[in-house]
């Protein structure tokens, strides 16, 4: 993986946590969700319209990765409503890479040198021992079926985007096909299900929603952009970096609290990631 990649994916990961941070703010989660996808909905708009059209065999990735990113967002939304960012975030994005790394070696999907798979390997370790609060500190345990299968969900998003992005030969359009159908299914279900209230909102909520949907674009473009120039599995792992980031923006943003057992949480992510490159 060249400089120009891993400095982009990094970006990427910021934006990432950006966007959820964002989720984070205000009272219910799922509210703040279907505000994102509606947002989401028309940033797809935007850059769809300055695209050509997806080439046909491009089609049924489309279709099929909007399903999982409703999944994805499904399962989210449900685990922020049990439990904070640093600890939903780091086993929602965490279990994700080393599913797609035993995944990609199953299926000969990208060649992975075994340095690449000990980065993985000394990340994994890093994310669970970040995680593991969620049975030390007394939070709430229900939060752990929901971040499971939203990392369920980004295993397979990670693998269908990337796999899809390649086939379209256009990341930048994919992107923002996905944008429309993951946001609109989460969006058309949710407000099925609790009518319209959650339209009716200040326009800082909208505003809010506007930059997220902006970050989460950006974040899915460019990681869907670097899986055509280079290994999903080592792309997918560079990016839960965005742990680090979403670790500070708790701390800062939300007060959530810091010890020395994140501070080696910390470390040993940065050290997966180091060895990843080497």
């Amino acid at each position: 993986m060249s400089l120009p990649i891993l400095f982009a994916v990094l970006a990427a990961a910021f934006l990432h946590a950006l966007w959820n941070a964002l989720i984070r703010l205000g009272g219910s989660k799922i509210h703040a969700m279907v505000l994102l996808s509606l947002a989401e909905v028309v940033v797809g708009i935007v850059i769809v319209i300055a695209r050509p059209l997806p080439i046909p065999a491009a089609w049924p990735w489309i279709i099929g990765a909007g399903f999982v990113h409703f999944a994805y967002k499904f399962f989210l939304a449900h685990a922020y409503e049990q439990g904070d960012l640093s600890r939903v975030y780091p086993i929602a994005r965490g279990t994700a890479p080393m599913l797609v790394a035993i995944v990609s070696a199953a299926f000969a999907l990208d060649h992975i040198e075994p340095m690449g798979y000990a980065g993985i390997a000394v990340l994994g370790a890093g994310i669970l021992l970040m995680a593991r609060g969620v049975f030390t500190d007394g939070e709430s345990r229900r939060l752990l079926p929901f971040a499971l299968g939203s990392a369920c969900a980004t295993a397979t998003y990670t693998l269908v985007d990337g796999m899809g992005a390649r086939v379209a030969g256009d990341a930048v359009g994919y992107t923002g096909w996905l944008m429309i159908g993951g946001g609109l299914g989460f969006a058309a279900l949710m407000l099925s299900r609790r009518g319209l209230r959650d339209l009716n909102v200040p326009a800082r909520d909208w505003m809010r929603a506007g930059l997220g949907a902006v970050a989460s674009y950006g974040a899915y473009a460019i990681s869907i952009w670097a899986m055509t120039v280079a290994p999903i599995a080592l792309v997918a792992v560079l990016r839960e970096t965005s742990i680090l980031f979403a670790m500070l923006m708790g701390w800062l943003i939300f007060g959530e609290k810091m010890n020395a057992k994140k501070g080696l949480a910390a470390g040993l992510i940065v050290a997966g990631v180091m060895l990843t490159r080497l």
